[in-house]
């Protein structure tokens, strides 16, 4: 039986496009002889638009276009249309490309999902190479004229989560396989639907909405950092504020050679992977600098509690294993071209059950790949004891251990020497790099015991992780 497939529903303006479309639109039926002047007080619209985010009176205007219309040629709106794709798609945000390549890599298709009508956005999905639509549609006469009604949903709010749905039904999509974005609160019921929500660029209701849901937060601008709405602070510089020790009594940190860290310019920092808890160190480690941090990790690590909501203000890039997409080193390509800090774990998830003690630490060529890409330095970080705050066969970490916490210590080490001439060569240099950081016990094998094995397994698990290097090659 096939697995059932999802797809990623993109709402257009704000979150799309930088913007609104409306004023692109107007211009272009202006133009056509459809419009002989301005609404009154349109720019104050768009303005208040723009700042704020979708409004009822807004939406009730967009729900009366219909009977404004009434008249008019379809195709003539249609030629309009046609006319202003060009310049909506200079409005599209540049981080918008790589979700779209990453999403066709996993076979998902990309649906623009918008209150816009759908003769006006059409050509513009057709332009950016998009699978389909789910838009308000108009009633349209024998003559080729519109008839004043709206056929079928008006889609927005739950109007846009019933077209959906049902577009989904058509298409044998499961939402909760699917990806939902959008800047809107009034789009809270198609992001509750789906299992993947993704809030972008969100007017300020929005944002207390997904704080509340947990829900992700992206900045499709080009802007490295997502910012939060009205008061433009960095959500990570905020996140950062919240990694004092103080704030995790369960656990004693202990953290060094934070000097060795750029104080400004771009640099690649790698560590080794012992628990979910490891982003939280590195986060802990550049909270103590004036840096804030991109972090490239797989999917698990931004689904996993407490530490996914950390990742994922950090300006996190995911990862999805087994898409062969290179859209996310891409995105921390860019990130570093910016000036930006990424942090990543080479080993690309943590080694299981046996395969977690020994003493040799493997990587994948990522990390090397980016620094010879980027041609910036590779800062080394090596990661100790973060297993005894949240073992691989736990759920969550255990804050509960007040009593007697156990030690962590980070070790921040000199930029890794690199040759730039083999992904293997250099991604050996830097796990010996991280290697030498660690204390002198992690360079000794020992014969782990059975209880040991399986606080380093995945909980559910079977076997020993004696396969670990079949199953985690380091080619990729």
């Amino acid at each position: 039986m096939a697995t059932p497939q999802g797809a990623a529903f993109f709402d257009l303006d704000r979150t799309l496009l930088a913007g609104a479309s409306g004023e692109v639109f107007s211009k272009a039926m202006r133009d056509a002889g459809l419009m002989s002047r301005s609404i009154p007080g349109e720019r104050l619209l768009y303005k208040v638009f723009n700042t704020i985010g979708e409004t009822l009176p807004g939406m009730a205007l967009a729900r009366q276009a219909a009977t404004l219309a009434k008249g008019r040629s379809r195709s003539v709106v249609q030629a309009a249309a046609d006319g202003a794709a060009a310049a909506l798609a200079a409005m599209v945000q540049p981080m918008a490309a790589p979700l779209f390549a990453e999403h066709r890599a996993a076979g998902r298709p990309i649906v623009m999902a918008t209150t816009t009508p759908y003769d006006l956005v059409k050509p513009l999905a057709d332009l950016l190479g998009l699978d389909d639509v789910v838009a308000t549609r108009y009633g349209v006469n024998a003559d080729g004229t519109y008839d004043g009604t709206i056929a079928g949903n008006f889609v927005w709010s739950t109007g846009k989560l019933a077209a959906v749905a049902e577009w989904a039904r058509q298409h044998g999509i499961d939402l909760a396989e699917s990806f939902a974005y959008s800047d809107s609160v009034y789009d809270t019921p198609l992001l509750g639907a789906v299992g993947n929500p993704f809030v972008v660029n969100p007017d300020p209701r929005m944002a207390l909405m997904a704080a509340a849901r947990r829900w992700p937060t992206l900045d499709l601008s080009g802007s490295t950092l997502a910012k939060i709405p009205v008061v433009n602070l960095e959500i990570q510089r905020l996140a950062l504020s919240f990694t004092h020790p103080l704030l995790f009594p369960y656990v004693k940190m202990h953290i060094s050679g934070t000097e060795r860290i750029p104080l400004k310019g771009p640099a690649i920092i790698v560590g080794n992977h012992r628990s979910y808890f490891d982003p939280v160190a590195i986060a802990m480690t550049i909270a103590r600098t004036d840096r804030t941090v991109r972090f490239l990790g797989k999917k698990e690590v931004f689904d996993a509690p407490v530490v996914g909501q950390i990742a994922t203000a950090m300006g996190g890039i995911r990862v999805e294993r087994g898409t062969g997409s290179d859209a996310p080193l891409q995105a921390a390509a860019d990130a570093l071209a910016a000036g930006d800090l990424v942090a990543l774990m080479p080993q690309g998830t943590i080694p299981r059950g046996r395969a977690f003690y020994e003493p040799k630490l493997k990587g994948r060529w990522g990390a090397a790949k980016l620094a010879a890409m980027s041609g910036v330095p590779v800062i080394p970080v090596g990661i100790w004891g973060t297993e005894k705050v949240w073992p691989r066969s736990g759920r969550v970490p255990n804050v509960l251990n007040l009593a007697n916490p156990p030690d962590v210590t980070v070790t921040v080490g000199e930029p890794v020497a690199l040759k730039h001439k083999s992904p293997d060569a250099d991604t050996k240099a830097i796990m010996n790099a991280i290697m030498a950081l660690l204390p002198p016990e992690s360079r000794e094998w020992h014969e782990p015991t059975a209880e040991e094995i399986a606080l380093a397994m995945p909980s559910g698990a079977k076997g020993d992780g004696s396969n670990e290097s079949a199953r985690r090659p380091g080619t990729d």
